[in-house]
């Protein structure tokens, strides 16, 4: 005999992932304290108040898209993390950069989240949480290149900032479509983050 609450729960679901992408793509576009309700419910296909049966408020969506965001970011660093523990930190992290940029072009939306600032007056402790733990993860990482000696002495958590930072700006250009994934600009400013927290030894000689 069939579940008869099963297709309820499924559609629930379903619901729940469509506002979830709602937020994430007005949130990511318009703005946070632009998007209305109305908006959400509209780009969802749903009522308005079926929101509410799903999130307590639009601060609470924000910050499940927020979090959704982050924790596929630290899934793609422990990813590349078990497919490359072999390889030295600059090859780590070039691949983790051009992963990301294949997402930024694949789904802009996500990775404009990924990278969202001023929001930290709206978000709960979870989503710091998760914030943390991608910083975290990069620091790890940039930490192991200490160890073996390619990364410059120093806080391991600096470089990783400094780094991120730089791919940011990559994963920006991408994801508004201003660089092409193959663009020259975007092996250059990879290369940069590399040499921007380098040792000295492996830094390109000037000429």
């Amino acid at each position: 005999m069939s579940d008869p609450a099963a297709p309820p729960s499924r559609d629930a679901d379903h619901t729940r992932q469509r506002l979830l992408r709602a937020g994430l793509e007005l949130f990511t576009s318009t703005g946070f304290r632009a998007t209305t309700t109305p908006m959400l419910a509209e780009r969802a296909g749903i009522a308005e108040g079926t929101i509410y049966r799903h999130f307590a408020s639009k601060e609470q969506l924000l910050n499940e898209v927020y979090r959704t965001a982050q924790r596929w970011a630290a899934g793609l660093v422990r990813e590349g993390e078990e497919r490359d523990r072999a390889a030295r930190a600059r090859d780590r992290l070039q691949r983790l950069g051009r992963r990301l940029v294949e997402a930024a072009e694949r789904d802009p939306a996500a990775v404009r989240m990924l990278l969202a600032t001023g929001l930290e007056a709206l978000l709960d402790d979870a989503s710091r949480d998760a914030a943390r733990e991608v910083r975290t993860l990069l620091a790890q990482l940039v930490a192991s290149g200490k160890s073996e000696g390619t990364v410059r002495a120093g806080p391991a958590e600096l470089w990783a900032a400094i780094w991120w930072r730089l791919v940011g700006l990559v994963l920006e250009r991408v994801a508004s479509r201003e660089w092409a994934p193959d663009h020259a600009h975007v092996g250059l400013t990879l290369d940069a983050a590399w040499v921007a927290i380098a040792a000295p030894e492996e830094r390109p000689q000037s000429s």
